[in-house]
């Protein structure tokens, strides 16, 4: 099946998928993998690892446009990147081997309590302190490394980009803006996307087919999500996508045992 060649009903239903999940992220700044692996298992009859797997390839592109983005604008810290994908890069390939053996209905569960996890983050949002005070360049440096690799694991065995783990803690124990910390997070996880992304692809866990619409419509569907947020409230904006996570996260995390 990871080898299956795109079809007009797949490239339509991948499009699809792409828009929907990166219209859900931009719109509340989340990653898009978070809606686009249910989307994956639900529309396009994936295994849950080969949503993972496939959603990994297609945020790449992401995290390249979006570090870009802010790159243009000097909110991206080059060697706090580099911190953070130094271990990433590592864990990244742990965590896809991980998702590659961990029973199905486990691996549901687990993508469940992430997502349940991610909407606590979300509605907490408003209430997270600002920026921490400076803290010194050590301290920032095992900081940075200890995050990336928490990150990186979860990112390869979740098929997320690890920025919803990412930026709170450069936040709020990096003394990092939020701002510069996004950034960061995104090119970091270009390598470490990368990374886990091609230990899924050698174990077969990538729909190769579901690609060439998935991609462009990620990037389409952020680019739109992200203009359409700056009309939209952002309180309801964080409930509504809040909501959907939580039933979407109670759902995995009551898989059957198979």
């Amino acid at each position: 099946m990871a080898n299956q060649q795109p079809g007009s009903t797949g490239i339509r239903t991948s499009l699809l998928i792409g828009l929907t999940a990166g219209t859900f992220g931009g719109l509340v700044g989340l990653g898009g993998g978070v809606v686009m692996i249910p989307l994956m298992v639900g529309l396009a009859g994936l295994q849950q690892r080969q949503a993972h797997g496939t959603s990994l390839v297609a945020l790449i592109f992401t995290g390249l446009v979006g570090a870009a983005t802010y790159a243009t604008k000097g909110n991206v810290d080059l060697v706090g990147a580099a911190l953070l994908a130094v271990t990433a890069i590592f864990t990244a390939r742990l965590g896809a081997r991980y998702a590659h053996v961990l029973p199905e209905w486990k691996l549901k569960r687990s993508f469940g309590a992430f997502l349940l996890v991610i909407a606590v983050i979300l509605l907490a949002r408003p209430w997270l302190p600002g920026a921490a005070s400076p803290v010194g360049p050590w301290t920032k440096a095992v900081v940075l490394l200890t995050t990336g690799a928490f990150s990186g694991f979860l990112s390869g065995m979740l098929g997320v980009g690890g920025g919803s783990i990412m930026v709170p803690a450069m936040v709020l124990l990096g003394g990092f803006p939020q701002v510069l910390a996004q950034g960061s997070s995104l090119l970091a996880m270009v390598p470490a996307g990368a990374a886990g992304a091609l230990a899924h692809w050698r174990l077969g866990n990538v729909v190769k087919g579901l690609l060439p619409g998935l991609i462009p419509g990620i990037l389409i569907g952020t680019f739109l999500g992200s203009s359409l947020a700056l009309r939209l409230p952002e309180t309801a904006l964080r409930l509504v996508f809040a909501a959907v996570l939580v039933w979407t996260g109670s759902k995995y995390v009551r898989a059957a045992r198979s």
